[in-house]
């Protein structure tokens, strides 16, 4: 069979390289490190823009109950295809595959600009995000080759640089080029970005190290897992806002969505080489590492896609106001995320700051929740880094523990999998907030056929709105109560010292 010829190729391929790699500078593992962090500038700085745009481009193209397809079009197409690529990644090398990343992106990006309408925004999202699912995965999955878990934190001020850019410059550029320009510029911005991470990772990832073996791709388990994901997507997306939660329509893609999950599992059980594989899964470090990660970052992207909506249906605040609002959240998951990265290698419990602040974020979405009437502004902007800190440090804490529980010539596929869980975290959370929203405020959806129209209504209702966010802020916390308990239980393994890339031969 054909396949079968390409996966010899690919095992000879792997023979020929099997051989031992010179050691890397610390110059060129920075070197290497700053060429992937200009790829993973794209995913994240994408994740943050285009938020505070949605209000405008759902005035500009129509459509506001399927505005927020915007967001999950992308973080159900990424979720898709992100083990997908920790597996090739494997096979044929991060460096091709992080190149075919990069270029399916940008092309999506060029299709998300030209957008004459709201559906072909949403398909363009979907393209963008088949790119846009390798970017994040793979940059985590080189800089773990390069470095080892003991070393890392000394690396986390350039990763955290990436995030600290995307987290204030997104939100603010987003609602500028919305407000003052035109949407599609958030879009066009990836063309300059992409042409840059591509010149620089095709020539500096050619010093990678290689831990290559030979897999297969198990491509039936991934037709399922997407349509197991679509079905419930929609469920959540239509429920008590197209349909009636009771009506056949929806039960219907309850139900579907249930046997094809149901058939994903036996997959994963009987296939020779299954999509996401079971001895990775099955490592305790792995699993509740990948539950606390999914939660903690569904939550994160959930917040992220529904406060700036919040802050301007109930403060009235304009689209750069909006994301001005945002710093302070998006400004304390970094501050989380480096303090905890930093401590993982100078403390033997490297699990008691994350498990902290998991708690002091549960009080504080707690405390939004219970305010009958809202809090002032001025509070909330307050309480939110407070919640931030503690989501941005599980996040490296959480990677790293995984990672340093595989092996070298598993780290694509275990950090493809941990990213593949975050991002269906991520699509399943925004769902249901929208779903309580949108199933809580039916009224002001009715006949909007814009954003302005919605706030409205809105005005007219705003003791309704602040109720309808209340239970997605205690839904929020009960997530993160969760996520705190998985976290508890996640064996604290000593991290290993020894670099990937130190004289690392391809195995």
């Amino acid at each position: 069979m054909h396949f079968q010829h390409v996966h010899c190729a690919v095992m000879e391929n792997v023979n020929t390289i099997a051989e031992p790699a010179a050691p890397l500078s610390h110059a060129e593992i920075r070197l290497i490190i700053f060429g992937i962090l200009v790829a993973m500038l794209l995913a994240a700085l994408d994740q943050t823009i285009v938020v505070t745009a949605m209000p405008t481009i759902g005035r500009t193209l129509g459509d506001v109950g399927y505005l927020p397809w915007v967001v999950t079009a992308y973080l159900l197409s990424a979720t898709a295809v992100t083990p997908l690529y920790g597996k090739v990644s494997d096979i044929v090398g991060r460096r091709l595959t992080l190149l075919f990343a990069i270029a399916i992106f940008v092309i999506g990006s060029v299709a998300c600009a030209v957008s004459p309408n709201m559906l072909s925004l949403i398909l363009a999202r979907g393209l963008q995000g088949l790119g846009g699912g390798g970017l994040i995965s793979l940059a985590q999955t080189i800089i773990a080759d390069i470095v080892s878990p003991m070393e890392r934190p000394r690396y986390q001020g350039y990763i955290a640089g990436v995030f600290v850019t995307s987290s204030i410059a997104g939100p603010v550029l987003g609602g500028f080029f919305a407000e003052h320009l035109h949407w599609s510029f958030i879009f066009w911005l990836n063309l300059p970005l992409g042409f840059l991470a591509f010149q620089m990772t095709n020539g500096l990832l050619k010093k990678l190290p290689r831990h290559e073996r030979p897999h297969r791709l198990d491509f039936a388990g991934a037709a399922v897992l997407a349509a197991a994901t679509v079905t419930l997507m929609l469920a959540l997306n239509w429920g008590g806002i197209q349909y009636p939660w009771s009506s056949h329509q929806i039960i219907g893609l309850l139900g579907s969505s249930f046997l094809l999950w149901t058939l994903f599992i036996l997959r994963l059980v009987s296939a020779p080489e299954p999509l996401i594989p079971t001895e990775v899964l099955a490592d305790p470090v792995v699993a509740l590492g990948i539950m606390t990660a999914c939660l903690g970052m569904g939550v994160f992207i959930g917040l992220t896609a529904y406060l700036p909506i919040y802050f301007e249906l109930v403060y009235g605040l304009t689209a750069s106001l909006s994301g001005l609002a945002l710093i302070p959240y998006m400004v304390g998951t970094v501050t989380g995320a480096t303090i905890a990265g930093r401590l993982m290698g100078s403390m033997v419990h490297y699990k008691r700051m994350p498990m902290i602040g998991l708690a002091v974020a549960v009080a504080g979405l707690s405390s939004l929740a219970a305010a009958p009437h809202g809090m002032a502004l001025a509070a909330i902007e307050f309480i939110l880094p407070a919640i931030s800190i503690g989501l941005g440090a599980i996040l490296p804490v959480t990677t790293v523990a995984i990672q340093n529980a595989v092996m070298p010539h598993q780290m694509g596929t275990a950090t493809g999998a941990m990213n593949f869980f975050r991002s269906l975290g991520g699509a399943l959370i925004v769902a249901g907030f929208g779903a309580v929203v949108f199933s809580q405020l039916p009224h002001l959806v009715a006949n909007a056929t814009s954003v302005e129209k919605l706030a409205t209504n809105a005005i007219h209702q705003g003791g309704d709105v602040v109720a309808a966010f209340r239970l997605v802020f205690a839904l929020a916390a009960f997530m993160l109560a969760l996520a705190l308990g998985f976290f508890a239980r996640m064996p604290e393994n000593p991290l290993r010292t020894k670099n990937p890339g130190s004289g690392a031969a391809a195995e």
